[in-house]
């Protein structure tokens, strides 16, 4: 490896705060322009189908898509840290290794994933209670959007092996690609051919096929000794084994999301077709903070990583200071931004004036509290970037995922409005706020008094 590309991606030197902000740049501009061929998405099919589809594309499919596309990404995101540590480790033989492994895991579990969810899409749909003017546009959404899923799965999985080695980057790129792609298609697709929902669903499948191509091609293509070589590609149980360590637990928590979620939904059925329009709308506006603060969260978990690998423990705890600070300060400034230009914003998505409104209430209900998960989403991704992913993931699903569960059988049972069903988000986020801090401090004072090599 040159001395020009190690500078450039060896996150365990230099400044921590420019290293840091410059790794976190191409992450998160990926996750902006994704959040933008999203709401392309929704503006194609609210303004040029409806509401039903709207509601068809953004209420059930999302939550199952969630539910299950985001374990095994969240999975993915453990192979990621040990390919991380093992190449701050400076162990060319286990990154080499590690990467191959993971793009075998992914090939397997898309293949088993795509058949499963076409089978038996429609029993799931209707056992969320999708409202029946919805469904049918809801399975169709689900079958064709999962059918390319292992596309979607490879692609994280060969965005993650580069950020481990410190180029976020190519990533970005790929994505952009894949986001003009997408919205060129969504155009075509509903408004020249009519397709509809299906429409927007083959639009995604064909772009995700292609930034897969790109991220697997780029791999092959790499001078580096981590890049992909069939002649050298094997599968290590042992290495997997380590990453399930860390993969699975992240990949429960975020099951437990969609399971938490997938019951909300059922409460935002509930209430109607308006209402579950409005809350996937307001996604597509505050989408801009999650993908913000889940990009940041991926570049703390990766520069920690090496750094942990390379056994430098006091740039990890700089590390951990300066995300938190930064973070809290953006986030609380996003969340003005927000709110300032949420409804005026809404207009251009639909012209339904109760989604509008519906979805401005919504909007209301959540961003004033958004630092809260700021904290949560910085810890974890410190903890997991140290290979610490169990006892997080039992913190954060319990005070999360639990909590929200009782509030949908308890609070909401007795008072069903939309206000309460909302406050689900917040009350657990400042309860999982105080057990996370107080396990992660107990964790690095014990943690001080050694940090274990990576074997």
């Amino acid at each position: 490896m040159s001395e020009a590309k190690l500078d450039k991606n060896d996150l365990t030197q230099g400044p921590i705060l420019k290293k840091l902000f410059l790794y976190f740049l191409p992450i998160a501009a990926g996750a902006l322009f994704q959040q933008l061929y999203n709401a392309v998405d929704a503006i194609v099919v609210g303004r040029f189908v409806g509401t039903e589809a709207l509601a068809s594309v953004g209420g059930s499919p999302s939550i199952l898509i969630q539910l299950l596309l985001g374990f095994f990404i969240s999975l993915s995101g453990g192979c990621a840290v040990i390919i991380a540590q093992f190449f701050g480790a400076k162990d060319e033989k286990k990154v080499k290794a590690s990467v191959s492994t993971s793009l075998i895991f992914c090939l397997i579990v898309g293949a088993v994933l795509s058949v499963v969810v076409c089978i038996f899409a429609p029993g799931v749909l209707k056992l969320l209670k999708t409202p029946a003017d919805t469904l049918e546009g809801a399975i169709v959404y689900t079958r064709i959007y999962y059918a390319g899923c292992i596309f979607m799965l490879l692609f994280n999985m060969g965005s993650g092996i580069l950020r481990a080695v410190g180029d976020s980057r190519k990533p970005f790129v790929y994505l952009m690609v894949s986001c003009a792609m997408n919205i060129v298609l969504d155009l075509i697709f509903v408004i020249v051919f009519h397709l509809g929902v299906a429409g927007v669903a083959w639009a995604t499948t064909i772009a995700q096929a292609i930034s897969c191509i790109l991220v697997i091609l780029d791999l092959f293509r790499r001078k580096e000794y981590y890049r992909l070589d069939l002649k050298e590609f094997s599968f290590h149980g042992t290495i997997l084994k380590k990453m399930l360590g860390i993969g699975i637990p992240s990949g429960i928590q975020s099951a437990m999301y969609g399971i938490s979620n997938m019951l909300l939904q059922i409460g935002v059925n509930s209430l109607g077709t308006v209402v579950v329009a409005s809350w996937s709308m307001s996604g597509k506006i505050d989408g801009v903070y999650w993908s913000l603060i889940n990009s940041f969260g991926v570049a703390v978990m990766n520069f920690v990583a090496q750094n942990y690998g390379a056994g430098k423990k006091e740039r990890i705890r700089e590390c951990t200071k300066t995300s938190l600070t930064y973070s809290l300060i953006g986030t609380a400034l996003l969340s003005i931004v927000l709110l300032v230009v949420a409804k005026p914003l809404l207009h251009i998505f639909t012209a339904d004036a109760a989604v509008v409104e519906t979805t401005n209430k919504v909007i209301w209900y959540f961003v004033p509290t958004y630092v809260t998960w700021t904290v949560i989403e910085v810890l974890s991704g410190i903890l997991r970037g140290k290979g610490d992913a169990v006892k997080p993931t039992a913190i954060v699903a319990g005070g999360v995922c639990v909590l929200r569960i009782i509030w949908i059988f308890t609070v909401f049972y007795f008072v069903p409005t939309l206000f309460v069903l909302s406050m689900a988000y917040p009350v657990s986020w400042v309860v999982t706020d105080v057990a996370l801090l107080i396990y992660y401090f107990r964790s690095t004072r014990k943690e001080r008094r050694n940090l274990l090599p990576i074997e």
